[in-house]
């Protein structure tokens, strides 16, 4: 598949709380979803409730947030990095 240019960042939702047993599978499959998108060149933001996984590391998002897991919560997480987005762009364009 070819990769999207009109796509800068991505969102990535962590499995949040999680049942013993299951925990690894999950974990695994999240921080590598982000390693892979970040060697692409894509920046990555992070949405997870669960501090304690391999996910939450600094060096696997541009953006972390331990958050609940919430639509109200990742809304303004979103609309916080479409506003950062533009305010940068902004700026570079009145230099």
């Amino acid at each position: 598949m070819p990769k999207r240019t009109d796509i800068k960042s991505i969102l990535i939702l962590g499995a949040g709380p999680i049942v013993i047993g299951q925990a690894c599978e999950f974990d695994y499959s999240g921080a590598q979803a982000c390693k892979a998108l970040r060697e692409e060149g894509y920046r990555v933001i992070l949405v997870n409730s669960n501090p304690a996984t391999i996910m939450t590391d600094p060096e696997m998002a541009d953006a972390t947030y331990i958050e609940p897991i919430h639509w109200e919560v990742v809304r303004k997480i979103i609309e916080k990095s479409v506003r950062t987005r533009c305010c940068r762009r902004w700026a570079v364009r009145r230099r």
